[in-house]
């Protein structure tokens, strides 16, 4: 274990996956979801197959037990995505990414209706202070009077739908981790998102320019960099650990808005912003407290 490394790591993965976002804003204009989803699949895959490669793991890191799994996984993971993108073109960064923020509280939800998970008061407290945050981002839209438009609206539920499918995603993949490889869960959800965003041709799909077409290329190379920097980091660092980094994502996601898309984040994005990340990073520490409390449990246990 090499803490720092893996803190690094982890930084890195979630430096790249905003710039990725961003670029996806950029082309937004010019190319649907779908199709912006198509590139940053595809272009993905060459490089996770590289990785794999190097690792060692052709062909044998590649077999699975249960394909079923990783397909439903897929379209949990592709749904959240096209969600996510759509609304990039639409709301700030700042703000995507502040509501994307729910997805971990609504796994705490998930894992009691799933997984069967014991959930106690304390937590269920953190998760209604957590979704308290969401109201608070989300005053703005709710008064179309106010300047804001329906299609603002629209976008922020989209937000929040993709943080829901990413949570039913994390679910799906708590199951497949307990026989399949890593590297099989990140190529096939590559693939499988790849092959389901040729759904999206038939609602108009267009030739980019050679500038957008490039920066979606660029997307899709950054995004499988990241899948390997975020799999990397997991090596070096428990979870735990690693979960409030994430984080990171809200301050980069406010300096690109600032100077790359001229974004001023609001009062009500921060404060609400606030309140999402206090109510994240309790969970991950009350996780971090019961998982040690359990090894102590365990470790105590007659032999």
């Amino acid at each position: 274990m090499n803490p720092l490394r893996g803190i690094l790591l982890k930084i890195l993965a979630v430096a790249i996956f905003t710039v990725m976002a961003s670029l996806i804003k950029v082309t937004s204009g010019e190319v649907p979801p779908g199709e912006a989803m198509f590139f940053r699949s595809v272009f993905a895959i060459p490089v996770l197959l590289a990785w794999l490669a190097w690792r060692g793991d052709l062909p044998a890191g590649l077999k699975t037990s249960v394909p079923f799994g990783h397909f439903l996984r897929g379209i949990a993971g592709s749904l959240a995505m096209l969600l996510r993108f759509f609304s990039l073109g639409v709301l700030a960064l700042p703000e995507v990414t502040a509501l994307g923020f729910t997805s971990p509280l609504i796994l705490v939800l998930l894992a009691v209706l799933m997984l069967g998970e014991r959930v106690g008061p304390f937590r269920i407290m953190t998760v209604a202070l957590g979704f308290l945050g969401v109201l608070v981002i989300l005053a703005p839209n709710l008064d179309l009077g106010a300047g804001r438009s329906g299609l603002e609206l629209l976008a922020a539920g989209a937000v929040l739908g993709s943080a829901l499918l990413a949570a039913f995603a994390q679910v799906f993949v708590r199951r497949l981790v307990a026989t399949e490889g890593t590297a099989a869960i990140v190529f096939y959800f590559s693939m499988t998102t790849a092959t389901l965003s040729l759904l999206t041709l038939p609602f108009g799909w267009s030739m980019p320019s050679g500038w957008a077409l490039s920066l979606l290329i660029l997307s899709g190379v950054l995004g499988g960099f990241g899948q390997i920097m975020l799999t990397a980091s997991y090596r070096f660092a428990e979870a735990s650990v690693l979960a409030p980094f994430d984080y990171v994502a809200m301050i980069l996601a406010i300096l690109i808005g600032l100077f790359i898309f001229g974004e001023v984040p609001t009062a009500w994005t921060l404060t609400g912003s606030a309140i999402v990340i206090l109510a994240g990073i309790v969970i991950i520490l009350r996780e971090r407290h019961l998982g040690l409390v359990r090894g102590k449990a365990r470790s105590q246990m007659p032999r």
